[in-house]
């Protein structure tokens, strides 16, 4: 179902790892023993999931190397959820800094049409919340209330602009978020690539995503993120204090969910190693059996980064 690092179109060939391994690579310190580790769990999981019909498209990239250590059709456009936030996030950081925004304006949450399908605010009392708060809460809760106040704040064309900027022509963010979708509205929240979005968070961790200002901005938005549940899954973090930890991971994590839609991108850095990665797997969902096999690959997953960067 994926292809090598380079896309080639017009062919199929099995998932696979571009890792080379050299029977010289013997030694172990740090991070050159990063190499001689193996993603053969999470390819047999998602060839699986690919077997059975799903989409998958899967790219980690060492960020010492810079180059991909494990791809799949991660040229693909697919639909991603709420991960495109991520360039929401990015935009607004950017207009934080250059002054188009400001961070300590208060807005209230009826200036936008209402939407329960994901987050805290509509469940809260408070009725308006700085400009600031919501990008924390967008980053944090996947809260869709939120990131649409965000969105309208700084525009959908902005947004786009941006990922033009960021050097990601083949994903973009359609849509704010709706409790239902109709014929006439975008059939999707967002859609991107695995390449592109593991760049993404690249990027932010290496304070390259627009300048350092705004990589901090959201790599510390997204560093408060609650949901632990798919990839980071494996890490054993504390979903809600996981900033600075005892053992020395690094990571930091945004997912995507929407009906048969998982999607996570992030960058999760150890003593061995720091990788920036993605997957999304777009399946049926026609039971908990079929939602929970997808749920495990992310997991799988997981495992095998730990492994290479721990």
């Amino acid at each position: 179902m994926g292809t090598p690092p380079e896309p080639r179109r017009g062919t199929e060939e099995p998932l696979r790892s571009s890792r080379r391994i050299r029977p010289h690579d013997r030694r172990l310190p740090r991070r050159a023993a990063a190499g001689r580790r193996s993603f053969a769990s999470t390819l047999a999981a998602l060839d699986e999931l690919a077997e059975s019909g799903a989409k998958v498209a899967v790219r980690v990239t060492d960020l010492d190397r810079g180059d991909a250590v494990l791809s799949g059709d991660d040229f693909i456009t697919l639909p991603i959820g709420g991960l495109g936030v991520v360039p929401l996030l990015v935009e607004v950081a950017a207009a934080f800094d250059d002054g188009r925004l400001d961070p300590a304006e208060v807005v209230d949450r009826t200036s936008t049409d209402g939407v329960s399908v994901a987050g805290l605010w509509h469940h809260l009392a408070a009725q308006t919340f700085s400009l600031g708060d919501l990008a924390v809460l967008a980053a944090s809760a996947g809260d869709a209330l939120a990131a649409n106040v965000l969105l309208e704040r700084v525009g959908l064309e902005a947004v786009r602009n941006r990922l033009g900027q960021l050097g990601m022509p083949r994903s973009a963010l359609l849509d704010g978020f709706r409790d239902s979708r109709g014929p006439d509205d975008a059939p999707h929240v967002a859609l991107g690539t695995a390449a592109e979005m593991s760049e993404l968070f690249s990027a932010l961790v290496n304070s390259s995503a627009v300048n350092p200002s705004v990589s901090a901005h959201v790599a510390e938005w997204l560093s408060r993120n609650h949901d632990l549940s798919l990839v980071a899954s494996a890490t054993g973090l504390d979903p809600f204090a996981h900033d600075n930890d005892d053992h020395g991971l690094l990571f930091i994590n945004k997912t995507g969910r929407g009906a048969g839609i998982r999607a996570e991108a992030g960058v999760l850095a150890g003593p061995r190693a720091g990788v920036s990665y993605a997957l999304i797997v777009c399946f049926d969902d026609l039971s908990i059996m079929h939602r929970s096999r997808a749920h495990a690959a992310f997991r799988v997953l997981g495992t095998d980064l730990m492994e290479y960067v721990y």
